[in-house]
């Protein structure tokens, strides 16, 4: 049997041994002792069970081989895990410890079938696999696929598991002071002071009034579409000397680069020359990342939100008169709805959407926009005159959005127009970022463009939900393409700042008890950080990471099931 205590602690032991609780010794024995019983034999050891080192709570037991694997938390005491102090001396810290704690079970049990920890990507997320406490406490969860064959429980494989597969892949990741940890003390603190800087970083563009800052040495370009891992070899970032700025950090020092300002500001360049790739690191800047990730100094206003058409989405009176008007048949467009939204029709709405869930920096690709909502040339504006053109485009708005408080950070590689609109254009050359403003406006001076308009926006009025009650049933399916409640499934492809399943379970866990809970009377926007302000993933499953605000209020408004109170009744 396993010595379970590196520090030669004993087992405690409990006065009444029971299959509902016990020590280790008597988990493994009654394991043995079920070996070719019934598979629902399992659901006896549903209890805790003390290892000495940390304490197992075996929370649910499979109703059978082929249903979703046991639910399993690890408790290990502050004493126990020995972390040092700056591991857990602020929330940032914990935050990073978590994650870090998380890579390294992960990486204990890749190869070990029976267990499993949920996905962990190149971001720094609160998952709820994974919590460090104020003193320094972990707890771990996971699952775990206990043996059989057929319907047959193999007890003896079973207590295997127990007795040292699982305690020590739970003891590698979480033992860090005592004179067997594997641990590396010094990555661990790397790991944390990293975090560290991105939340400092992140308090520094909210003091500076800034939108994004991307350093100097940054390297942006990933190694394929579906490998978020940095590129080997890419070229790393250098500010032009009339972007930059430069920041004290805690841990970084004084760190130059990028910033971007409140406004219009325009990325330009040739095709496959940096221009989205620049756009989506801005995306996923909304998040720390993790050491040599090559944007751990990329960061984001936290509310800022991609927003891109998405044909055949439902749209739920949404108020879209800010770019579209007068349509054939006199469709209401202050309280829109559809359950197949064009292109142009959908990008509006999502705009419309993220300004009411509290945006203040739309991020806008051409490649994923519906043309006619970007631009109407004079050409077009001369042949169909604006009174028989519902659509009123975003470069007419764009800068009156800016002027109430609402930026955009967009990525143009056609469309002259928006020179006219931009306070800064940042040109991408073979990944190079060269500043182009002074040359922009040359341009022009030397090539004037007629029947250039500059709309004031409207802010959207905040909509308030109605109960749209579930199933007593209701389950939830959720993955980074579809989040499916009770049998109902919302698209969230288009949303490309969730960038784990987690997040995705969590939005829709959280869509179900709102579901349940809007009384007609708070707003969308009220409702969703209300619970979100609670210890929403924690008290989910193990395998939930939390997610934006504004990330559920998307998934939301593209859900077919959602209903808005009409407030002219």
């Amino acid at each position: 049997m396993a010595n379970y205590s590196r520090t030669h602690r004993p087992h405690k032991k409990f006065d009444r041994p029971s299959l509902g609780g016990g020590n280790a010794e008597q988990l493994i024995s009654h394991l043995r002792r079920f070996d070719g019983n019934s598979y629902g034999a399992y659901k006896q050891l549903v209890g805790q069970w003390e290892y000495g080192d940390f304490t197992l709570h075996i929370d649910r037991v499979q109703s059978d081989p082929y249903a979703p694997p046991s639910a399993f938390r690890a408790l290990v005491s502050p004493q126990n895990a020995g972390l040092p102090p700056f591991a857990f001396a602020d929330a940032p810290a914990r935050l990073a410890t978590a994650d870090y704690i998380h890579r390294q079970f992960a990486a204990r049990v890749a190869r070990i079938s029976d267990l499993r920890i949920a996905f962990i990507g190149q971001s720094v997320l609160d998952r709820a696999a994974v919590t460090v406490t104020d003193q320094g406490g972990i707890e771990l969860r996971f699952q775990c696929q206990l043996p059989a064959a057929g319907r047959r429980i193999l007890g003896r494989k079973a207590a295997h598991l127990v007795d040292e597969t699982m305690p020590d892949a739970v003891i590698d990741a979480t033992d860090f002071g005592s004179a067997e940890s594997v641990q590396d003390l010094d990555a661990l603190q790397r790991h944390v002071q990293t975090v560290q800087d991105w939340f400092a970083l992140q308090q520094w563009l909210i003091s500076e009034d800034a939108l994004a800052f991307i350093a100097d040495g940054s390297v942006l370009a990933r190694a394929s579409g579906v490998d978020d891992h940095p590129l080997v070899g890419a070229l790393e970032t250098h500010a032009p000397e009339t972007l930059a700025a430069t920041v004290q950090l805690p841990y970084a020092g004084r760190v130059r680069g990028l910033v971007i300002k409140p406004g219009v500001t325009l990325i330009v360049g040739g095709g496959y020359h940096g221009k989205s790739t620049l756009l989506d690191a801005l995306k996923v800047g909304v998040y720390p990342h993790i050491p040599e990730d090559g944007r751990e100094l990329v960061a984001t206003t936290g509310a800022a939100m991609a927003v891109r058409a998405e044909d055949g989405r439902a749209i739920t009176r949404v108020d879209v008169s800010a770019f579209i008007n007068n349509l054939p048949g006199g469709a209401q467009t202050t309280a829109f709805s559809t359950v197949d939204a064009s292109g142009s029709t959908s990008q509006a709405a999502a705009i419309s959407e993220a300004v009411e869930g509290g945006s203040n920096c739309l991020l806008v690709d051409e490649d994923t926009s519906a043309t006619n909502l970007l631009i109407r040339d004079s050409r077009m504006r001369a042949l169909v005159p604006d009174s028989a053109e519902p659509i009123t485009p975003l470069v007419d708005k764009i800068q009156g959005m800016a002027r109430r408080g609402i930026s955009t950070i967009a990525v143009m590689g056609g469309s002259g127009d928006y020179l006219d609109r931009a306070d800064t254009v940042i040109c991408m050359d073979n990944y190079h970022i060269t500043d182009v403003t002074a040359g922009a406006r040359q341009i022009m001076q030397e090539n004037p463009r007629p029947h250039l308009v500059d709309l004031d926006y409207d802010m959207p009025a905040q909509r308030t939900p109605t109960a749209n009650l579930p199933s007593d049933r209701a389950k939830v399916r959720a993955d980074l393409n579809i989040i499916s409640i009770d049998k109902q499934d919302t698209d969230i492809s288009g949303l490309e700042q969730i960038v784990e399943s987690g997040q995705a379970e969590t939005i829709g866990r959280v869509a179900l008890e709102l579901r349940k809970k809007w009384d007609g009377r708070t707003t969308l926007r009220q409702t969703v950080s209300e619970i979100l302000d609670g210890d929403t993933i924690h008290s989910r499953s193990g395998f939930g990471a939390r997610p934006r605000v504004i990330d559920v209020i998307a998934m939301i408004n593209r859900s077919r099931w959602l209903t808005i109170k009409d407030n002219a009744q």
